[in-house]
């Protein structure tokens, strides 16, 4: 476990922005990651937990209180079987796009959609990380977690989770429950689960639902991703972001069908019909396609310091010195614009530590 003081955490996180931490803690394994929470708890300090810090934005004040850096390792194979598929263990620390690459290298299904997301493996059920038609909740079998409540480990089955659309049952007890490992169960197979993107298979040529070999699926993912700047290049300030921003609006029919009647009043004539996708709780539509319609294109705010990607809309960008306060304007300026023109509140993804939008 290593410690330092007056810690500058920009540089722990995708967006590259925030003040400094009153004292950082790194841990490299479950004991030191259990016993700096109690040394916080103990002393009643604030505590953050950052593990990738991709989709994390950081006041410029920084954070009064100590910050707890996941760094554990370790990636254990449990079983495999043609039947019953792999059984991985992960560490929390564990980059997440290496456990992508290894599964594609042995033959395990499941998770090569999600393929160039960054951050660690154990920020991914918090989120429900989800890409091309894949979420982790399809794959993992339990999370294990350090409870600071019940100053317990407890391993919470899949069932347990709460897992919904980029919702889980830890982003709403963030804080209480730490992940410590990640257990995933993936098919053995040579080719990837269905693809259900549509862009994603008109890329591979194949019709929606059908398999390709799993390498090839990685390859068509990340290739989407570049042309977005959703894969991190530190010469790309495009990739200076938490990725998409804003989550996908999930509206009640009668809420969608108010849409459609706004867009149909402000574009006129024959107007586009915003994209719909059933939910399990209403209808989910797109909130790239209302930025856009809203009147915030591509590079939205350039040159900057903070600026929509040229490559995605979705993406709020550090051009290189914006600061947290100047991140959080221009998102507030989309999620106005987009509520003004078509009565659409748009959800913030990033966790805000020490902000409101």
């Amino acid at each position: 476990m290593q410690e330092a003081f007056a810690a500058p955490l920009a540089a722990l996180t995708s967006m590259r922005v925030g003040g400094p931490a009153d004292r950082l803690v790194t841990a490299e394994s479950i004991d030191d990651i259990v016993d700096a929470a109690r040394q916080v708890d103990e002393a009643d300090e604030p505590l953050l937990v950052v593990s990738g810090g991709s989709n994390l934005v950081v006041a410029d004040e920084g954070f009064r209180g100590t910050v707890l850096r996941i760094a554990s390792r370790g990636v254990r194979v449990e079983s495999v079987d043609r039947c019953s598929g792999a059984t991985i263990r992960v560490a929390a620390g564990e980059t997440w796009d290496d456990l992508v690459v290894r599964a594609v290298t042995e033959g395990w299904s499941g998770i090569e959609a999600l393929s160039g997301i960054p951050g660690c493996v154990g920020s991914t059920p918090v989120q429900n990380v989800g890409a091309y038609g894949q979420e982790v909740a399809d794959t993992i079998a339990q999370v294990r977690v350090w409870d600071r409540d019940r100053e317990a480990v407890r391993t919470l089955a899949a069932s347990e989770c709460g897992f919904a659309y980029r919702d889980s049952l830890f982003k709403h007890r963030a804080g209480r429950l730490i992940v410590l490992d990640v257990v995933f169960q993936l098919p053995v197979a040579d080719l990837s689960a269905p693809v259900r993107y549509a862009d994603l298979a008109a890329a591979l040529e194949v019709a929606e639902g059908e398999r390709v070999p799993l390498a090839d699926a990685r390859e068509a993912v990340l290739a989407q991703r570049r042309r977005r700047g959703m894969v991190l290049d530190p010469a790309d300030h495009d990739t200076w972001s938490c990725g998409s921003f804003f989550t996908n609006p999930i509206l009640s029919k009668a809420e969608y069908q108010t849409l459609v009647d706004r867009v149909a009043t402000r574009l006129g004539g024959p107007a586009p019909v915003p994209p719909r996708w059933e939910a399990p709780t209403g209808v989910k539509t797109s909130a790239a396609w209302l930025i856009e319609r809203a009147g915030f294109g591509k590079g939205f705010g350039m040159p900057g310091p903070a600026a929509l990607s040229t490559k995605h809309t979705l993406a709020v960008t550090n051009r290189g010195t914006a600061s947290a306060q100047e991140i959080l304007a221009l998102a507030r300026t989309v999620r106005d614009g987009v509520a003004d023109a078509f009565g659409v509140r748009l959800v913030n993804e990033p966790v805000l530590v020490g902000l409101t939008l």
